[in-house]
C-alpha cells in the first residue's frame, strides 16, 4: 500500500466530496513534510484553521496553509520553496505544481497555490468509482499558501511532529497566540460585511479547549491593521466588550451558511445566537 493510500485511510468517506477533501488534506500534509525538510520552519510558523485541524484536531476542513515569517523579512522569496514540495509530492506518486501568486500591489502576505488534477488523482488513489463522469477533466486540486512576511510582535511558538508522510517537524504558533488571531479575524476581518462562519466555529473550538489569549500579540495585530489604539491598554474585559458588541451584529444565519460546506455535523450549529456566543465569552482568560 502507498503512503498516500494509507493515509486516506484515515477519512471517513461517504462519497466524492469526501474523497475530494480527504486528498486535499493529505497535499497539505505533503506540502508540510516537504516544506520540513527544506528547512522551512527555521524562519517560518505554521498557524491558522489547518495548523489548528493537524495539530489540535479541530473537526472541520480547511482550505489553505497559513505561515508566518518568526521576525520581518520583506524579501522573503516563497518561491525557493516550491522544489521542495514538488519533489515532495512526486515521489509520493503525486502530480502537483507550484506557483506563485503575482500581486498588483504591495503587500505583507506572499501567497502560492499547488495545483494538480483532480480526476487524474481520484483514478490513481481510490477504487473503480461511478462518480469520476462527475469530475470535470480540468477540475483541479488547488492548495492556496500563504506567508506572512511581516508579522505582529509577541507571538509565541512551540514544535510538534507527525509522522505522516514521513517524520517531520513543524514550528507553529503557541495554542494561546492562534487564538489571537482567530480572535482578531472574529473582530476585524472584512468579509462582504458580514463574520465569516469559520471563524465564529474556530472561536468555539478554542473556547471548548480552554484556550487562553495572548493578549499582547492580539494588540499589536488589531494596531497594525487600523483597529485599536497603540496607546491604550488592552485588557481580557476590554477584550470581552468588543466581542459581545461584536456579537450582537452578527447575522447568524449568514454565518452558519458560510461553514456548511466545511464540517459533517450541522446540528453543532443550530444552538448558534448571540446568547450563545456573549455567554460562552465570559469564561475568556488571557495567558499569563
Amino acid at each position: 500500500m502507498t503512503i498516500i493510500k494509507q493515509m486516506l485511510q484515515n477519512y471517513e468517506i461517504n462519497n466524492l466530496e469526501d474523497k475530494m477533501n480527504a486528498l486535499k488534506e493529505v497535499v497539505q500534509e505533503v506540502a508540510l513534510s516537504g516544506l520540513a525538510r527544506a528547512g522551512f520552519f527555521k524562519d517560518v510558523a505554521f498557524y491558522g484553521g489547518t495548523a489548528l485541524r493537524i495539530f489540535y484536531g479541530l473537526d472541520r476542513f480547511s482550505e489553505d496553509l497559513d505561515f508566518s515569517l518568526i521576525t520581518p523579512n520583506l524579501g522573503f522569496d516563497i518561491s525557493r520553496y516550491f522544489s521542495y514540495i514538488e519533489n515532495e509530492a512526486n515521489s509520493l506518486g503525486l502530480n502537483f505544481k507550484a506557483e506563485e501568486k503575482v500581486k498588483i500591489k504591495d503587500s505583507n502576505i506572499k501567497s502560492a497555490f499547488l495545483k494538480g488534477g483532480t480526476k487524474e488523482h481520484i483514478i490513481t488513489f481510490y477504487e473503480s468509482d461511478i462518480e469520476l463522469k462527475n469530475i470535470n477533466p480540468k477540475e483541479v486540486v488547488k492548495i492556496k499558501f500563504e506567508v506572512d512576511i511581516n508579522p505582529p510582535a509577541y507571538a509565541e511558538f512551540e514544535n510538534k511532529f507527525r509522522l505522516l508522510p514521513y517524520p517531520y517537524q513543524v514550528r507553529l504558533y503557541d495554542m494561546p497566540s492562534l487564538f489571537a488571531g482567530k480572535i482578531h479575524a472574529v473582530l476585524c476581518r472584512g468579509w462582504k460585511n458580514r463574520v465569516k462562519g469559520r471563524d465564529l466555529y474556530d472561536y468555539v473550538f478554542y473556547i471548548s479547549q480552554n484556550a487562553k489569549v495572548n493578549l499582547k500579540h492580539l494588540k499589536a495585530r488589531m494596531v497594525q491593521t487600523g483597529h485599536f489604539d497603540i496607546d491604550e491598554e488592552l485588557t481580557i474585559e476590554k477584550l470581552k466588550d468588543l466581542l459581545v458588541e461584536k456579537f450582537n451584529t452578527i447575522d447568524y444565519s449568514n454565518a452558519k451558511e458560510d461553514v456548511l460546506p466545511f464540517i459533517k455535523d450541522k446540528i453543532k450549529l443550530d444552538i448558534w445566537s448571540k446568547e450563545f456566543f456573549i455567554d460562552i465569552t465570559k469564561s475568556l482568560k488571557e495567558k499569563q
